[in-house]
Order: C-alpha cells, then structure tokens, then sequence
C-alpha cells in the first residue's frame, strides 16, 4: 500500500493512521450512541443508525472501503455487424 506522495516527502493525505480516532459501529459489540447514549441502531449495509436520536456511524467491516465504493461502470454499447445495418437500410 502506498501511503507517501511520489516525491517521498510528505505523507499521502488519506493516509489512514494519521486520522485519529474514529467512531465506528461493531456488529457483535455493545454499541453506545455517541449523541445520546442509547443503544437501539438500526443497521444497514454502510452505515448505522441511532434508533432515538439519528445519529449515523459507519460500519467498521463492511467489506467496501475506499473511492468508488458506490459506483457503477456505464453499460457498454451495443455493437452491430454491417450487415445488420445492411439490412436496416
């Protein structure tokens, strides 16, 4: 992984260790609210909801980190033989 700029000066700015702490949801975990400290979520595919107070955490293993998590390549065209288009005419 490479976590330096391409001069090898600087730090990459994402670079994970250097964020701190992180409030995350753990499944299988006692999980508190960080707004109220309830312990109802509502759990979903990426992230987690306080049950009381809405309050959205990330899930800590979803599996999908990093850009492009949500996104999806456009459909390629349909190609046609000339003769289709022979035909067509």
């Amino acid at each position: 992984m490479m976590l330096r700029a391409i001069s090898g000066t600087r730090a990459f700015p994402h670079d994970p260790s250097a964020r701190g702490y992180q409030l995350v949801y753990r499944p299988g975990e006692a999980n508190q609210c960080p707004g109220c400290g309830r312990s109802h979520w509502l759990v979903g595919r990426i992230s987690a909801e306080c049950g009381f107070c809405a309050t959205a955490l990330a899930l800590a293993d979803t599996g999908m980190t990093g850009v492009g998590v949500l996104y999806r390549p456009p459909a390629k065209p349909q190609r046609h033989s000339d003769a289709e288009f022979d035909v067509a005419a």
